[in-house]
């Protein structure tokens, strides 16, 4: 079969592959790829939010009355394989404004009223040691909603702010450091603030997952309870397979 082109078809074609290394360029210039222009968009999504002591209750960041940034951008992350699903993973954009090298002084954000309902949100959330996950170009940090004083009252942060490392065009190191603790009362308006401070790294690209792998930094522990329950529900399977092959075998005789 032979193909025949006109001359306005072939000028279609080459203007398609004109443009086709431009469209590739665009596609390139997402987090994804991990490499950023100066002043650059660097997205800031928020994770989960749940009690320290069980890691396996998790909850969406925002059920509890937090507020989100002033950046009126619209950025949806779909779950990027089953695992993200599995884990309960569920990425929101935190409408902070954060540009690639690009320092940022302490700014306020966003302001919330802590009417009853909400107010017993987060004496409940800091009576169980709340803590919720970030992540920034894919880098995890974590960060804790509160704490509980001396004088028995309960205090909140409400000061973000994040130490980013870089070495070239590439995001090494995130290091979130929370600040400024507010009393909580009903009836009180809370204001949130944030700041970004960027450093150069001597941290290649490729080592920057080696921290988290660093004992004396993330402290693995040891689910126990998960483990007994993960062993009694493998013993009870084995026992009830057992049992059906026995009478099914006592059957056929």
């Amino acid at each position: 079969m032979i193909l025949k082109f006109n001359n306005r078809t072939h000028k279609i074609i080459l203007q398609g592959l004109f443009y086709l290394p431009l469209l590739f360029n665009l596609s390139k210039a997402d987090e994804k790829h991990h490499k950023y222009q100066d002043d650059e968009e660097v997205v800031l999504w928020m994770n989960t939010v749940g009690p320290y002591h069980n890691r396996q209750e998790t909850y969406d960041y925002y059920s509890l009355p937090f507020c989100k940034g002033t950046s009126t951008k619209k950025h949806v992350r779909p779950h990027e394989n089953i695992g993200d699903a599995l884990q309960g993973i569920e990425f929101v954009f935190s409408g902070l404004d954060i540009k690639f090298k690009k320092n940022v002084e302490a700014t306020e954000y966003c302001k919330i009223n802590l009417h009853e309902g909400n107010y017993e949100e987060m004496v409940h959330a800091i009576n169980h040691h709340y803590w919720y996950q970030a992540y920034i170009d894919d880098l995890p940090i974590w960060g804790i909603v509160g704490e509980i004083a001396d004088d028995k009252n309960y205090m909140i942060w409400t000061h973000k702010k994040f130490e980013i490392g870089y070495n070239k065009d590439r995001i090494v190191d995130v290091n979130l450091i929370s600040e400024n603790k507010e009393l909580l009362k009903p009836r009180k308006e809370i204001t949130f603030s944030y700041e970004v401070v960027w450093t150069e790294s001597d941290i290649e690209y490729k080592h920057r997952f080696e921290k988290y792998l660093d004992p004396t930094f993330f402290q693995h522990r040891i689910h126990w309870f998960s483990i007994f329950n993960s062993f009694m529900m493998v013993i009870f399977l084995v026992g009830l397979v057992s049992m059906i092959l026995i009478r099914t075998l006592k059957k056929d005789n």
